[in-house]
């Protein structure tokens, strides 16, 4: 986010029709996606059949002969690549499956440099082997070798060299039953050391969410990880204040049940008074009243508001109204009013609110009872009476003594908070979720879900090296305290299968240093079931390449599955941390979605290298779209496009029929090169049934322009007093 110091304005059913083109993640990239996508398995149960288990794991190897041969190139599904050796005798390449695995076969394809005397060893632990197989009269090209046993590590040792290189190896692949040696996961139990509980008879809770605070108020790459939990009850004179990566709810089924006389308080302080890098952190379920009658929630992106009821006003601007740009409300009553003030944009849904005082670019509503009426561009109001389809974020609360989650039921045309009156939805007990803490490995996870478990991920940071599979339909699959999953030799983070209501939310995913092609599918490629009447919800799923180390990853998220809705993600190529630069934390598209009635409502994408979001599937709509480009574009030709001069922010495929848009906003701030031109942020089809309502273009301090608002449409953006671009209506009337 923009962190200048331009000052901010003060206070003042049946079958339905089915798409006639579907775009795939490879038609996207065009031709980018190697072998490996091609031949990754996902992970099965025990009881699966030998499938390749090696692609994509943690390989090592005793040495490279130059650093174009490393030893993962060995095991990355593509033939054109290899590991190679050092000249001498002997050389090893070892991999690590992740679990204990009944090895059936090891395939090695040789390079020209083979073995003409090696041996394979098995291991659980990777210090205790045992010889497998062994031979003095390898062949060289494709040699396929039977085993039988039991290991987590396998080993292939050169003993003898067939030539005067070293060894070098094509690919060195493992087959087995995958899911052996992980037993019954047991359900339930304690939440972890990072979910922190208390009552209203705790002692010294202030003290203690001081010092969470105190460590992480400025930590904004830091791996601390917290949850913050209090049970029903009322707690006098508290002022719990957030800092990165700590969550904080009501452990009741409605808000009022967990009252504080007190606050709960997000400002800039560590920041010098800019909140514009005031992410991930959360408040659910809590209700409030604020010492001096005003709540301060100044945050900007991954920062939800939900489920809360402020008996009073909310502030979201930082003390001395410094820069912010959030923001995300939802499900939630403020009975006094809501002040923006410096928010650049803000979205609100299905909530209550006593009044509104201001809009600096885009603020939008659906459903929300008090909100302002529709006045974009003059005031920078998008006002829909309701949201179409909502359903409720999974939220963990009591019942006495036990632990269980609550899913809220699917809303159509919903206006007001869901909590008062009767709740509709399901309690999940606490049994019948896999308490996933850290350490956990993929192998794990994945059995817990073929099990018949939920996922309950506590705070905490988790390497993955194969993908986690969410192939179950109606599986519960939630994070507290931004547990973040982070994929390792290039794997995808997370796949959810073509299925009913899978709930994923409260997740970051953290791109890893090697390549994934993707981070999170919803549906695998080509997926066409109808789940109209219980879509998959993607709800407070963050996704990072950069900023904590260097991470790449081609497309960040993946929606193939019909219906799916995304209920506020943010989608964040760093521009600032480590591992940030044009190529270091290469990103080229954040959302592609090629299912048909999907709804994103609070749809946050940042700084790709190429298009930000690529909308592919028929009927799609969008409430709010917040966006950068990336600043960090060396040059113009850089970005650009064929004939075109940069990637639009939101692409609508030219085969789509029907898509509509509301509040859609995209940002340039081009602080490398300052003279580049933006041919549009927008590009759309002209067809009557692709609608937009309230576009603008903003060019931040004159750091690069817009030429148009969407195709060849608007005016451009001009000087340095970040003054928006405009359209009202798209086509035009």
């Amino acid at each position: 986010m923009l962190t200048t110091s331009l000052r901010p304005p003060r206070p003042g059913g049946g079958p339905r029709p089915r798409s006639r083109y579907r775009r795939s993640v490879s038609a996207l990239v065009a031709g980018a996606l190697t072998a490996t996508a091609l031949v990754m398995l996902p992970a099965t149960s025990a009881q699966a059949a030998p499938a390749l288990v090696s692609q994509n794991k943690n390989v090592t190897a005793s040495s490279q002969e130059h650093h174009g041969t490393p030893a993962t190139f060995a095991v990355d599904g593509d033939t054109s690549t290899r590991w190679s050796s050092a000249d001498s005798d002997a050389q090893w390449l070892q991999v690590d499956l992740g679990a204990s695995t009944a090895v059936s076969e090891v395939v090695l394809q040789w390079e020209a440099a083979y073995a003409k005397g090696y041996k394979i060893e098995l291991s659980e632990d990777g210090e205790s082997w045992h010889t497998a197989h062994s031979t003095t009269d390898g062949k060289g090209g494709t040699e396929t070798v039977p085993l039988s046993g039991d290991a987590r590590y396998v080993r292939l040792t050169g003993t003898e060299r067939a030539t005067r290189y070293g060894y070098s190896l094509w690919e060195f692949q493992v087959y087995g039953e995958t899911g052996t040696g992980v037993g019954p996961i047991e359900a339930g139990g304690d939440l972890g050391p990072n979910v922190h509980v208390f009552d209203p008879s705790t002692p010294d809770i202030q003290g203690t969410v001081d010092q969470i605070f105190q460590e992480q108020e400025s930590a904004q790459f830091g791996e601390g990880r917290h949850a913050l939990m209090f049970k029903p009850g009322t707690y006098n004179d508290l002022n719990v204040q957030i800092g990165f990566y700590t969550g904080i709810s009501g452990l009741g089924l409605s808000p009022d049940d967990t009252h504080f006389n007190g606050d709960v308080t997000v400002d800039a302080g560590w920041f010098d008074g800019n909140a514009t890098q005031n992410f991930w952190r959360s408040a659910e379920n809590l209700s409030l009243s604020p010492v001096n009658g005003t709540n301060r929630w100044a945050v900007s992106q991954a920062a939800p508001f939900r489920r809360m009821h402020v008996r009073g006003g909310l502030n979201l601007a930082p003390d001395g109204y410094g820069w912010a740009s959030g923001g995300y409300i939802a499900d939630s009553k403020i009975d006094g009013t809501v002040g923006p003030y410096s928010q650049q944009q803000w979205y609100t849904r299905d909530s209550s609110v006593g009044g509104w005082t201001n809009g600096v670019w885009n603020m939008v509503f659906s459903g929300v009872q008090g909100a302002p009426a529709q006045g974009f561009p003059e005031p920078p109001y998008t006002t829909l009476e309701t949201t179409p389809i909502s359903r409720e974020k999974p939220f963990l609360y009591l019942d006495g003594d036990d632990y269980k989650v609550f899913v809220p039921e699917k809303r159509a045309n919903a206006r007001g908070v869901s909590w008062e009156g009767d709740q509709q939805g399901e309690s999940l007990s606490l049994d019948q979720f896999y308490v996933v803490k850290p350490g956990a490995t993929a192998a794990t996870i994945n059995a817990a879900v073929d099990q018949g478990l939920h996922l309950l991920f506590t705070p905490g940071i988790y390497h993955v090296d194969e993908a986690i599979n969410v192939d179950r339909a109606n599986t519960v699959v939630l994070g507290l305290g931004y547990a973040t999953i982070i994929p390792d030799n290039g794997v995808t983070a997370l796949k959810v299968g073509d299925v009913d209501g899978v709930r994923l939310a409260g997740l970051l995913i953290d791109a890893g240093t090697q390549n994934s092609q993707t981070l999170v599918e919803i549906g695998e490629e080509g997926s066409s079931a109808d789940h109209a009447a219980n879509p998959t919800t993607v709800q407070d799923v963050f996704i990072r390449i950069g900023g904590a180390g260097p991470g790449k990853a081609t497309t960040s998220l993946v929606v193939n599955s019909d219906d799916t809705i995304i209920d506020h993600t943010w989608i964040w190529r760093a521009d600032h941390g480590e591992g940030v630069g044009w190529e270091t934390n290469r990103a080229d598209y954040g959302v592609q979605v090629n299912g048909d009635d999907v709804l994103a409502t609070g749809l946050f994408v940042e700084h790709f290298n190429k298009y930000d979001v690529v909308w592919a599937g028929e009927r799609g709509r969008t409430i709010f779209f917040q966006n950068e480009k990336a600043y960090d574009a060396p040059n113009q030709a850089a970005i650009q496009n064929g004939g075109t001069r940069g990637y639009a922010a939101y692409k609508v495929e030219d085969s789509v029929e029907t898509h509509e848009g509301w509040g859609l906003g995209s940002y340039c701030y081009y602080n490398v090169d300052p003279s580049i031109r933006q041919e549009h942020g927008f590009q759309a089809p002209v067809k009557p049934g692709v609608k937009f309502h309230g576009l603008l273009t903003v060019s931040l301090g004159g750091n690069g322009h817009f030429d148009h608002v969407i195709n060849q449409i608007g005016e451009p953006t001009q000087g340095s007093d970040t003054i928006p671009s405009t359209i009202t209506e798209f086509p035009l009337p």
